[in-house]
């Protein structure tokens, strides 16, 4: 626990032109900020890296308008969507994860164990072996597996309000029961299909362009805001939710915005990127653990889901000399590894 000094020195009282006073981590805002800079750091690595190679200097100059054609068409066609979406989905998972995480008051409550990416999946796979649609079609039937997921998996938890621990059971049971769905579709298809339905579940940034970046940016912009804004609300259920109420907070209320909100950017994320796994787990830990503050610490999970994300792409295309992985490949190992570390820190402290 800090001591009054440390609290001294690393919050902040700033008081704005209209005499507004705002208490400011200092701590947490240079980790946010040094998040922001290693992301668009990577970012641009990644634009410059693949067959026809471009050093960051060239690939800076290019954003700016200064390249040649080619050069031009290799970063603003092919590679800046990719990483925009990586970008975006990374983000998206972080403060979704951060969200379930923060409202079952259990750092295992994440989409990834809630059954939530599991939705997306039945429902992407559901137009791919059912219907034959194109990939417009899939993305929405993985937004509307996702969301209609989220809605049974709270209507399930529900009993004079949604605790943790029941949300957290309820959507273990529907992740299983998702997970048989799968492969009862998988092998309900063809070839063909079967092949696409693989491909799609194992998640991947390839391929990606402005059709993607497009609707994932329109959906951030507009949940996104909406969570930050509800940040100290959702800190505050933390606490309980009989200690929420004290303070003010709507908590029911409060906390089904929330959770609508952080399952529609999961299923976007998802629709955008196939299912990357672990991403939403590990990035709000991560960020806690960087910040020292209590707190979903919403700002800082974003940045650094964005960062994992981009890193993990990197090191699915250049780590393997020509075997490119797909990135969900990466973020599934990495992330395994990590759940393992978190189930033997948290049987440690005596918690589970």
């Amino acid at each position: 626990m800090k001591s009054a000094q440390d609290t001294t020195r690393t919050v902040r009282a700033v008081r704005t032109a209209g005499g507004l006073s705002i208490r400011v981590d200092t701590r947490a805002f240079a980790v946010i900020a040094l998040l922001l800079g290693v992301a668009a750091f990577v970012a641009v690595v990644l634009v410059g890296s693949g067959d026809y190679a471009m050093s960051p200097g060239e690939v800076v100059t290019t954003l700016f308008g200064n390249g040649t054609f080619q050069q031009e068409f290799i970063v603003t066609e092919l590679r800046l969507p990719r990483v925009l979406v990586g970008l975006l989905v990374g983000a998206a998972l972080g403060v979704g994860g951060a969200v379930f995480q923060s409202v079952s008051r259990n750092p295992l409550g994440s989409p990834d164990v809630l059954g939530f990416g599991q939705g997306s999946a039945v429902g992407a796979l559901a137009v791919i072996v059912l219907l034959h649609g194109g990939p417009t079609e899939v993305a929405a039937g993985a937004v509307a597996g996702g969301t209609l997921t989220g809605v049974a998996v709270y209507l399930l938890a529900w009993k004079r309000g949604v605790h943790g621990h029941r949300l957290v059971l309820v959507g273990i049971g529907a992740a299983a029961m998702l997970t048989a769905a799968i492969h009862y579709l998988i092998t309900k298809a063809n070839l063909v299909d079967a092949t696409r339905a693989v491909v799609w579940m194992t998640g991947s940034l390839d391929g990606r362009d402005w059709a993607q970046v497009w609707p994932l940016l329109g959906v951030c912009c507009a949940l996104l805001p909406v969570i930050l804004v509800h940040g100290r609300a959702l800190r505050m259920i933390e606490m309980g939710d009989d200690a929420a109420h004290a303070l003010g907070v709507k908590v029911e209320r409060t906390r089904l915005l929330l959770l609508g909100c952080a399952v529609l950017l999961v299923a976007v994320a998802t629709a955008a990127a196939g299912p990357i796994v672990f991403v939403s787990l590990s990035a709000p830990q991560v960020a806690r653990r960087l910040t020292r503050a209590p707190g979903p610490n919403l700002a800082a999970a974003a940045g650094t889901g964005a960062v994992l994300l981009l890193v993990a792409d990197w090191t699915a295309m250049n780590a393997f000399g020509d075997r490119r992985l797909p990135v969900g490949v990466v973020t599934g190992v990495l992330g395994g590894c990590y759940l393992l570390w978190l189930l033997v820190s948290e049987r440690r402290s005596g918690r589970i």
